[in-house]
């Protein structure tokens, strides 16, 4: 290991750390974002009038999907045997936003943090792409992690 670092060897060279000798522990991950749009926008998607058909049912699939191809996109990401995930979605019409929350489990050696990230962002750039045909100016943001547990670190929640 470099200097601390546990994607690199001792010759500063990219690797994947090894989990093999950890233990297995029910791990969770939830992370949180938003999509804002215009209110125009809002009324058609609750009104389920969008072009591009049902936009928070394609979302959630795409997050599901997502977080279970986390490792096919993240380079050092281990490969993780999920038995859950979740996409849920809050609606504030007034507001004109979409919160999303992809929760995703597994009984492994490593964590879901990122499975979490991947699930919750590509349901929001689903959101997105369902959308962009009537507005383009379209924001996502505040995306975090809010809740982990399992594993040696323990069970973080944010304030």
């Amino acid at each position: 290991m470099s200097d601390g670092f546990s994607h690199m060897d001792a010759d500063g060279n990219a690797r994947m750390v090894d989990v093999s000798a950890k233990g297995d522990t029910l791990r969770t991950a939830i992370v949180r974002c938003e999509v804002r749009l215009a209110p125009k926008t809002m009324t058609l998607l609750v009104q389920n009038a969008l072009p591009k058909g049902d936009v928070l049912t394609t979302a959630k699939i795409a997050g599901i999907q997502a977080a279970k191809r986390t490792a096919d996109m993240i380079p050092m990401c281990h490969p993780l045997p999920i038995s859950h995930v979740d996409i849920r979605f809050a609606v504030d019409e007034a507001g004109a936003v979409i919160t999303i929350e992809a929760e995703v489990r597994t009984a492994y050696k490593t964590g879901v943090e990122m499975e979490a990230l991947v699930g919750a962002q590509i349901a929001a750039a689903t959101i997105y792409d369902m959308c962009k045909a009537v507005q383009k100016d379209i924001v996502i943001d505040n995306c975090r992690l809010v809740y982990k547990s399992g594993g040696k670190s323990g069970t973080f929640t944010a304030r």
